[in-house]
């Protein structure tokens, strides 16, 4: 079975995210979707054990998909699933060198092998923020109760704000 590990935070789900699960997944005979613990972002928006639910409703037309949580190496976590490949997207050009050497890394460790998938058109964290404060809405192809439980989120995160 060719399985494959996408890490990631999550904070939220988007789009583009959504675009390399579903082409991932005919990629590989079943993709991991792994939120991860960053001890490097000071405060999520959404707990861990809520992004994973999140994912669980926005990948569940993917059959092959499974929605799992880890914090740790990602070398150890890939040879815990027993996953040769991880899938990586690239918003940019500029994330080519980050991702570039974190595969060479992974390569060297474990002889993983890393498949980065370019994303499609997706909006921003930053921006759809924007849109939630200006619009009270955002627009986008994920189901109706991500964006109303995103959407308040960000209402609730505005007035700690004071914005």
């Amino acid at each position: 079975m060719r399985r494959a590990i996408c890490p990631g935070s999550f904070d939220p789900v988007t789009n583009g995210h959504l675009d390399i699960f579903e082409r991932a997944s005919q990629m590989f005979d079943e993709i991991v979707i792994s939120v991860f613990h960053n001890p490097g972002k000071e405060k999520a928006m959404f707990s861990m054990e809520e992004r994973v639910e999140m994912l669980r409703m926005a990948t569940a037309h993917i059959p092959n998909a499974r929605v799992t949580c880890f914090s740790g190496l990602l070398n150890e976590f890939c040879r815990q699933e027993k996953a040769p490949f991880i899938v990586r997207g690239l918003r940019a050009f500029s994330d080519f060198e980050y991702e570039f050497q974190r595969a060479l890394l992974i390569k060297k460790i474990d002889n993983g092998e890393t498949v980065r998938i370019p994303r499609g058109e997706d909006v921003t964290i930053a921006r759809r923020f924007a849109l939630v404060l200006a619009q009270g809405e955002a627009q986008d192809a994920r189901t109706g109760a991500l964006i109303e439980r995103e959407t308040a989120r960000f209402a609730a995160e505005s007035g700690a704000l004071g914005l």
